[in-house]
Order: C-alpha cells, then sequence, then structure tokens
C-alpha cells in the first residue's frame, strides 16, 4: 500500500501477531491517510484491540483530550492540526496517554523533535504490524509502572506516593480526607460519582445513611482545584453525584 502523501506505508498483518503478555486495551488512531487507516483499523480490531480512528488533527485532538483511550497511534502529516501540535497540546494538557507516532518521516533529526515533543516511540512507514503491537504494547506496559503511583486529570495531578496534589505546576495543600475524595474521584474520572459511593468510600462501617456531609467536603475540595482557574474539574450532576471531567 502506499499513502496519499506518495510516501510508502505498508503494514504487514499476521494473525498471530498478539504479543506475549497481551492485555485487551482501546487505541485511538489518528491517520488521515484512508488506505492504511484501514488497515490499522481492521488489523487491530482482529488482535482483540478497541479502536478508535480519527481522519484529521482536530477530531483526533478532541479525541485524545478526552482521555478515553490506552494508547494512541499519531500520524504527523494531518489535515487541520499536524500532528506535533496536537502532540504538544496533549502534553500541556497533562495528558499522559502514550503516544507511538508512525510517519513517513525518518529521519533521526526528525525522530529527536517527535520525542521532544512528548512521543513515547517512533515507527516509520513502511512497518510490519507485529512490530507495531509490540511497540504498543512497551509503551503501555512502561506507562502503567510509571503512573501506578500518579493520577491525572487534564491538568491536575495527584501523586499517591508523596500525597501531593497540583494543578498547572502549582502546589494544592489538602486535608486527608479531601486528598481521599479526590483519589476516589479520580479512579472514577468522567463517570458519576453518587454521594453514597463516596460515604462508604470514606467511612466505610461508620457509614450512618447521612451524605449532606458529603457537600461540606466536596465545596471545599472544589475550592482548592478549581478556584483561580478558568475551567473547572469538579462538576455536580444533579440528583446523581459528582464528575472529575477535563472537558
Amino acid at each position: 500500500m502506499r499513502s496519499s502523501h506518495g510516501a510508502a506505508c505498508a503494514i504487514y498483518l499476521h494473525s498471530d501477531a498478539i504479543p506475549p503478555g497481551f492485555q485487551e486495551m482501546d487505541v485511538l488512531v489518528v491517520e488521515d491517510d484512508e488506505v492504511l487507516g484501514r488497515a490499522l483499523k481492521k488489523g487491530l480490531d482482529e488482535s482483540a484491540y478497541g479502536c478508535t480512528w480519527a481522519r484529521d488533527g482536530r477530531s483526533g485532538l478532541d479525541l485524545a483530550l478526552a482521555q478515553k483511550t490506552d494508547a494512541i497511534i499519531l500520524d504527523l502529516m494531518l489535515p487541520d492540526l499536524p500532528g506535533l501540535d496536537l502532540l504538544r497540546q496533549v502534553r500541556e494538557q497533562g495528558i499522559q496517554t502514550p503516544v507511538l507516532v508512525l510517519t513517513a518521516l525518518g529521519s533521526v533529526d526528525e525522530r529527536v523533535v517527535g520525542l521532544q515533543a512528548g512521543a513515547d516511540d517512533y515507527l516509520v512507514k513502511p512497518f510490519a504490524f507485529p512490530e507495531l503491537l509490540a511497540r504498543l504494547s512497551a509503551i503501555t506496559r512502561r506507562s502503567v509502572q510509571l503512573n501506578s503511583m500518579q493520577m491525572v486529570a487534564g491538568p491536575l495531578t495527584l501523586d499517591l506516593s508523596t500525597r501531593r496534589v497540583a494543578r498547572e505546576g502549582h502546589e494544592i495543600d489538602l486535608t486527608p480526607t479531601e486528598f481521599n475524595l479526590l483519589e476516589f474521584l479520580l479512579r472514577h474520572a468522567g463517570r458519576v460519582v453518587t454521594r453514597r459511593m463516596l460515604c462508604e468510600h470514606l467511612w466505610e462501617a461508620d457509614w450512618e445513611g447521612v451524605t449532606n456531609v458529603i457537600e461540606v467536603h466536596i465545596n471545599r475540595l472544589r475550592s482548592k482545584i478549581d478556584r483561580d482557574f478558568d475551567e473547572p474539574l469538579l462538576h455536580t450532576v444533579r440528583g446523581r453525584g459528582y464528575v472529575i471531567r477535563t472537558r
């Protein structure tokens, strides 16, 4: 196969390409070439990966910022928004989703630029599909090891080892209850957490069915993590509970 950009971009598929130690994950492919994009989606689907395919930089950025994928395969020569700009914006938002840059641009200098922009690995077209799967497995495995003690939601980070919380580089002082509350919300980021869930998590057997105390802690936490910032992260879902959402 050849890209519409004129550069060779063949991929070689094998039915037994699933690497050892494979765990199912969702992958975002940002690739404007129809032939290559379809081949990648087909190969990933057949390898038991979940795959979302974005055909331009803008839609790819929106999907990347939603943080609903475990890894990103990113082309550099994209319409609307170049791949490097997409990558820089994702990293500027504090999103650490592993990124495998996939491109026909293969010089050392170009690879260095991509890695410096925040890529985790680089694969030059044409490539063998088993190698792509192996590289995906490697960068996601490294990401789990590096981030197992750190939780990230957009510009907000919570470090379990040091019990430090920061937003856009500014450290936030939380009480033990506020820290535990935020940790639980981050573990369920993007999903609504009810007051009952929060009460049972914070007080376990001592929970007596009274949930209004949660509102007090939520308001204090919100004043610390959202105060003085343009975009709120902690949202109230009326009648249901609370959610950490970056968009």
